[in-house]
């Protein structure tokens, strides 16, 4: 695949959908992001258009290429207008019966050399391909969150993937300025197989009392030199999305270090989810993605 302009449909105006819709139209790309509810759809274009305006904010954009980069970006509620779609990325519910019925339904409605990903973190690429009649174009593309910030992608095919798929893909990602890592079509990838049990300790470790918030996410940030603490990240995931990764790891693993600690349960439960909410292991003010 060329680096000309794509026309790039993503499926699922949810946080991570509306992160990678932001990224491909920060690329150059046409991108059609795609959400059977209005309001989620209307909050998916919000986020994105308020992730470039804080871009022109802070300096890092300027202000005709933001402008450029919302316009490439149009929001659909009917799965027949992604016709002209050269990828679909797929970034709907964890839930293997609706990614499979998803592109199940993208069969009859793109063309048969458009590549298909899916963005699971959790399940089977195998699977879920198993819902095509045409499984040698899926791949499973893995953005690291926060997409728009993370330069990461994790590459998995399925069994029955094609080398042209894999290779278009890994071209494709080039195009969005990521970096790809491959990695074999099992629970967590890479970085889950890490990140799940490590956020999960850290948690515990809050919830014990061996530090506080602002001291783990010092301590993880000024001495293993990550970006952000592991509270903050898990703000800009959400706590539900954790939950629900966790979750399904541990169903699948059975390893206690992927069970999510008591505390998520009660975040979850209360509504503090994160960024997302205005609240989580911090209050925000603004919920909207913050520009790069």
């Amino acid at each position: 695949m060329d680096a000309e302009q794509r026309t790039v449909a993503v499926l699922g105006a949810g946080t991570m959908g509306t992160g990678i819709a932001t990224v491909v139209a920060r690329a150059g790309h046409r991108t059609l992001l795609f959400d059977v509810s209005e309001a989620n759809l209307a909050r998916g274009i919000d986020a994105v258009n308020g992730f470039f305006d804080r871009s022109v904010e802070l300096g890092k954009l300027g202000r005709a290429d933001a402008e450029a980069a919302k316009a490439r970006v149009t929001g659909v509620t009917a799965l027949a207008e992604l016709a002209p779609a050269d990828v679909v990325i797929e970034a709907v519910l964890e839930d293997l019966a609706l990614k499979k019925e998803v592109f199940g339904r993208l069969d009859d409605v793109v063309a048969p050399r458009t590549l298909l990903h899916t963005n699971t973190s959790t399940l089977s690429v195998t699977g879920i391909a198993s819902g095509s009649r045409r499984p040698e174009r899926v791949v499973g593309t893995h953005y690291c969150n926060p997409a728009p910030l993370m330069k990461l992608v994790e590459v998995a095919d399925g069994r029955h993937t094609a080398d042209w798929a894999h290779r278009a893909t890994r071209e494709f990602l080039a195009s969005l300025g990521k970096t790809s890592v491959v990695t074999k079509d099992r629970p967590g990838f890479i970085v889950n197989r890490f990140l799940i049990p490590w956020e999960n300790s850290c948690i515990t470790a809050l919830e014990t009392g061996l530090g506080t918030r602002d001291s783990i996410d010092t301590a993880v940030t000024g001495a293993l030199g990550h970006p952000m603490g592991p509270f903050r990240l898990l703000d800009v995931v959400g706590l539900d999305i954790h939950q629900q990764v966790a979750t399904r790891l541990y169903e699948q693993l059975r390893d206690p270090r992927f069970f999510p600690p008591p505390m998520v349960d009660r975040m979850v439960s209360a509504g503090d989810l994160g960024r997302k909410t205005g609240r989580g292991f911090y209050t925000y003010d603004d919920t909207r993605f913050f520009g790069s």
